[in-house]
């Protein structure tokens, strides 16, 4: 956990530094005659959450894999931590904490015992992985759960143990995959919290994620990805504005709504029995709608990073 008197980094790093954490150019992945990242460039700077979307096979997973170093890129450059993943994959492993999508804790150890048996792994000294292991416990308020078996917590307790887990070593990059799948919303809301303080203690932090709400409300900047390519980068609330606007029109898309629509000469969208449209006066448009189109019904909403993905990515379901 950084920010606290046990972190330390890279022994002589420049703590000014704002070289980025990791920098991939023109990175590409195959897996025989499949071509699963296609000569993408991003980096992610220090402090920072940085999120990948994308519906499934868009190459996400594929590229978290080759940061963590467990799949060597096919073609173009990855470096985390200044160091090439290819050369110098055990000095970037010690350095990162991972949360996996799956649960993987195991069943035969309390809470307390899955972190200290995982702390060997990084030769912790047995006294100071327990001190640490009782602050993260206390930092993802399971203090109380320590001694208790795996198959007596919830379905968000063990997922927040697994993020204490990823913890122990004090990581300089935590890696997030779907870190709060199945949870009910108090659960993933309290994931959300504990995340934004690792954030604030200046922990930087890579995530994917289906839950659209969750990119929007962590990541300072994502990239979108389909078909193993880059759609766009950049800040959430931007490529809100950027590709969806601030406000979107809504209304039951009858054959009087689209001539209306064909008449301003807006962007509209139909999706079943609805239609959303896009326009710079969006109050101005629904009220026009809503006096000369006999719509039914039709509001305005907020524009969000949902309606900015599916814009890019399509609706048909991937599996």
């Amino acid at each position: 956990m950084q920010g606290s008197e046990e972190t330390t980094g890279v022994e002589g790093e420049d703590k000014s530094t704002r070289s980025p954490i990791i920098r991939a150019r023109d990175l590409v992945k195959n897996y025989g005659n499949v071509r699963a990242v296609d000569t993408i460039s991003f980096e992610v700077m220090p402090g920072e959450v940085f999120g990948f979307l994308g519906p499934n096979g868009a190459g996400k997973t594929t590229t978290m894999r080759m940061i963590q170093c467990v799949s060597p890129p096919t073609g173009g450059t990855l470096s985390v931590f200044g160091l090439d993943v290819r050369d110098h994959p055990a000095d970037i492993k010690k350095w990162l904490g991972i949360v996996p999508q799956e649960t993987n804790l195991d069943p035969d150890f309390t809470c307390i015992e899955n972190l200290l048996v995982y702390a060997r792994y990084f030769d912790i000294p047995a006294k100071e992985a327990r001190q640490r292991a009782e602050k993260l416990l206390a930092f993802m308020q399971l203090e109380e759960k320590a001694d208790v078996p795996i198959d007596g917590l919830s379905g968000g307790m063990k997922r927040r143990l697994i993020l204490a887990r990823a913890l122990i070593n004090n990581p300089r990059l935590l890696v997030l995959d779907e870190p709060t799948i199945g949870l009910d919303p108090q659960a993933r809301h309290l994931m959300w919290e504990k995340l934004k303080a690792l954030q604030g203690m200046g922990n930087t932090i890579l995530l994917t994620t289906h839950y659209l709400e969750e990119a929007e409300r962590l990541c300072n900047r994502l990239v979108i990805m389909d078909r193993g390519k880059i759609l766009v980068e950049g800040e959430p609330m931007d490529l809100v504005r950027r590709y969806a606007g601030d406000e979107i029109v809504e209304s039951e898309g009858s054959p009087q709504v689209i001539a209306c629509l064909e008449e301003t000469g807006c962007r509209y969208e139909v999706h079943g029995d609805m239609v959303q449209a896009f326009s710079d006066q969006p109050r101005v448009l629904a009220k026009r709608i809503l006096d000369t189109c006999n719509p039914g019904r039709v509001f305005v909403r907020r524009g969000t990073l949902e309606d900015v993905f599916l814009s890019l990515t399509g609706r048909d379901l991937r599996e």
